[in-house]
């Protein structure tokens, strides 16, 4: 609850309050990406052949862990896509040289593979050397933040963006890791900002629901019709969020059994209501 009251802003107006508009908040997350599924479905005229994907087991397909980081994407006045949102996609892969010839290549062949075993201290390594090289670029200050454990609708990349390129990739045929790495690189190229745009609006109206049950998850994902917003009167920058509900909110938070941690800052919030 701390996490998203942290993203409103202190002006009242009317009894709501307004969401940050998040432009300067990169969501960085790791999915798996693999080389094929274990079924699909298919629609076939009556002389048409079943499709046939060889396998050596649908237990231990190929997989290759992908690190995302993306953030709001920026228009301009007129609607033109100043910044698409998409900063990087991190393959979690390794050059090994071929210990054998075979058919396809010779021994010593540099082949692309994938790692196998993504610990704690690989994945920080990764976060940690992304964030100092964007963290020594002139004129800008970061800071890195955790979000809450285990609350996956607090991220874009698995609120829906995950979702959308994989839908993409899945339409690919890959046979090897090269592929598999091309395919998801393609799939990430063709999503639009817009589709990332939607998937930040769904994530403030996340934030609302976490907050109307306390902070748990047995909520479902609020539908606002976007694409119709989109077409009529346009997406909202900012979503509004009744004062009751944030006053109720931290009056729960108030609770000594409630009141645990401090990693989340609202005290300004809380200073603007007057608590």
């Amino acid at each position: 609850m701390k996490w998203c009251l942290s993203h409103i802003q202190t002006t009242l107006a009317e009894d709501k309050l307004l969401y940050h508009s998040m432009y300067n908040i990169v969501h960085i997350d790791e999915k798996w990406f693999y080389m094929t599924k274990t079924s699909d479905r298919y629609y076939l005229l009556p002389d048409e052949d079943v499709p046939y994907m060889p396998c050596k087991s649908k237990r231990f397909i190929t997989k290759v862990m992908f690190m995302t980081a993306v953030s709001r994407p920026l228009c301009g006045p007129d609607g033109d896509i100043i910044f698409g949102g998409k900063i990087g996609l991190f393959p979690f892969t390794e050059q090994i040289p071929a210990q054998r010839s075979s058919k396809n290549r010779p021994k010593g062949t540099m082949e692309t593979k994938h790692i196998q075993s993504i610990t704690k201290e690989v994945m920080t390594a990764c976060l940690l050397n992304q964030f100092e090289a964007l963290a020594s670029t002139d004129g800008f200050e970061f800071r890195l933040i955790n979000q809450p454990p285990n609350s996956p609708d607090t991220n874009v990349l698995d609120l829906g963006y995950f979702r959308a390129i994989q839908s993409l990739q899945d339409d690919k045929m890959a046979t090897s890791v090269d592929d598999l790495l091309r395919n998801v690189f393609t799939s990430f190229g063709e999503l639009s900002p817009q589709t990332l745009n939607r998937v930040f609006i769904t994530l403030q109206s996340c934030l609302t629901a976490i907050l109307q049950v306390h902070g748990k998850n047995d909520y479902k994902i609020p539908h606002m019709n976007k694409n119709r917003l989109e077409r009529t009167e346009g997406l909202p920058l900012q979503l509004q969020v009744e004062e009751g509900l944030v006053r109720e909110s931290l009056e729960y938070l108030k609770l000594p059994e409630n009141n645990t941690g401090d990693s989340y800052d609202i005290w300004r919030l809380n200073h603007a209501l007057g608590y």
